[in-house]
């Protein structure tokens, strides 16, 4: 059997180490267009609770990340002058170039062929049985294939850059400024004893305002915007002890979310799709590589069980690696959605609930508690020192009607919200009337109808004492409620469709907590 590997990066590496080392007769060519010891970016990182599939798979990430990588534990959030860490969060870090070197070397020893400064199409592949597309988000191969994938992409409205520094974050940072143009924010983390991966990102109009829009993006990949660096540099002076930006294909970009159906074709030949250029998810969730190498394990994993049968290999393949990622995707798109409004979550909350609304944005209270109990607890502590109670034990006053609890039931006919019921007495729902009353929103199915539910709260009139969100996603419920919060001055009530399992009062306690809503309803 001949397989081809288009892109010489982690994920089309790893797979030609595994499937040469599962059956040493296949003959494995890797394409890869750069040289050998190009790579945009600086570094890559790792959970420690993520890796053991591909460490039992081969010792090459091992040896990178105990040899040459950096490990911490802790999660540091500056802003406004305070560092807030949270525990319990094993990571690791490496240098691209240098993980890419010891996987090329890998590779050579089990007798792949690496050829670099090659880009290749399907008509330069028709000798081979079988070709793996691991050539990017931009994947040249997966264009040119005649084939329904059921490729999904979405444009994030907010831009990103990377960088590099010579300053050295102890462990994953996250620092927020502000300028007189908005809020700027950094990824930050060291990947060496000398450097550290710096990424930073804002909203457009925050972009634009900085005059960051005047780079030239028709340039070919290798300029940097050197504009940026230098306004970047004086913004973060302080927190990065005015140490240097280090550029390498730095621009501004926006990140694109890939989901596809189906990862292979047949025809006009057999094609295995493989890391970006058939999923990403958002680099807040330090999944994009692991996701590549663990394809890589799944796909030779398939080979080997179906070696004379590649249409039943190919969709093994697929059945095996499909859930795992569609887990991560899911879990990076509230992660995502938070870094598109941190700027509104700057400015309303206090650093402490900052963090925690930061930290929870996937998690609850009660799992993070296990990770990291000492920032839980002081989480709690400045919710009680501002409000005289733990959270879903504060009383909620306004306009004259009160629940002694944030934790309330809520009456609904057919579906839609019509009474909160309290002990102190219920708010009816529904249109204005006189007296105290609250308004009901219905959240949509997907993020698209966010637009139109937005302008339904803006439009209200009257002073309801709350807005009572309901149905669509728990990301679309939040984001109405939130709005409804830090926008619109209204409080909000978060009906919870699934209030009455097991983990309801957690899920309450981390929405409350987290400054994601006022109150949380559950049906009666």
């Amino acid at each position: 059997m001949r397989i081809a590997v288009a892109g010489g990066g982690p994920g089309g590496l790893f797979f030609a180490t595994l499937i040469k080392r599962a059956d040493p007769s296949i003959e494995v060519t890797v394409f890869e267009r750069n040289k050998a010891d190009d790579t945009f970016g600086f570094g890559v990182v790792f959970s420690d609770r993520t890796l053991a599939g591909i460490h039992e798979a081969d010792p090459v990430l091992r040896q990178a990340l105990t040899e040459h990588g950096r490990h911490w534990d802790d999660i540091e959030v500056r802003l406004k002058g305070e560092r807030i860490r949270c525990g319990g969060n094993g990571m690791a870090a490496v240098v691209r170039k240098t993980l890419l070197a010891l996987m090329q070397a890998r590779a050579r020893d089990v007798g792949a062929d690496l050829r670099f400064s090659s880009e290749v199409s399907l008509d330069d592949l028709a000798g081979y049985d079988l070709v793996v597309a691991a050539d990017g988000s931009g994947s040249r191969i997966r264009e040119q294939l005649d084939a329904d994938l059921g490729v999904e992409v979405e444009t994030a409205t907010a831009k990103f850059i990377w960088f590099g520094t010579d300053y050295l974050f102890d462990g994953l940072t996250f620092v927020h400024e502000r300028s007189p143009d908005g809020v700027f924010a950094v990824h930050g983390y060291p990947i060496s004893d000398a450097v550290s991966t710096f990424i930073v990102e804002t909203d457009e109009a925050s972009w634009r305002r900085a005059g960051l829009d005047e780079f030239d993006v028709t340039q070919p990949p290798g300029a940097s915007d050197l504009l940026t660096k230098d306004y970047l540099e004086k913004l973060f002076a302080d927190q990065i002890d005015g140490k240097r930006l280090l550029t390498n294909n730095s621009r501004w970009g926006n990140f694109r979310t890939r989901r596809t159906r189906r990862w292979h074709a047949l025809d006009p030949r057999p094609v295995a799709l493989l890391g970006d250029a058939v999923h990403t998810a958002h680099f807040s969730v330090g999944s994009g590589t692991k996701m590549a190498m663990e394809d890589a394990v799944a796909l030779s994993a398939a080979l080997a069980a179906h070696p004379d049968d590649l249409p039943a290999a190919l969709a093994a393949y697929e059945q095996a690696a499909q859930p795992s990622v569609r887990k991560i995707q899911d879990s990076a798109r509230p992660s995502l959605a938070w870094w598109e409004h941190f700027g509104e979550y700057h400015d309303a909350f206090e650093p402490w609930q900052f963090a925690y609304h930061f930290l929870s944005r996937s998690i609850t209270d009660a799992r993070l508690a296990k990770r990291a109990p000492d920032f839980v607890a002081a989480s709690h502590g400045g919710w009680v020192a501002a409000h005289g109670a733990e959270p879903l034990e504060t009383p909620f006053e306004r306009n004259g009607w009160t629940s002694a609890s944030r934790l309330v039931t809520v009456r609904t006919t057919d579906g839609v919200p019509t009474e909160v019921v309290a002990a102190e007495g219920s708010l009816p729902l529904g249109d204005p009337r006189p007296g105290s009353w609250g308004a009901v929103l219905a959240a949509p199915e997907d993020e698209a109808g966010l637009p139109d539910a937005l302008a339904r709260l803006a439009a209200w009139g009257g002073e309801p004492v709350l807005v009572a969100v309901h149905g669509g996603t728990a990301l679309t419920r939040t984001r109405l409620c939130e709005q409804a919060r830090l926008h619109d001055g209204l409080p909000a009530l978060l009906v919870d469709p699934d209030g009455h399992d097991d983990s309801a009062r957690d899920r309450a306690l981390t929405t409350v907590l987290s400054g994601r809503a006022d109150l949380v309803g559950v049906t009666a």
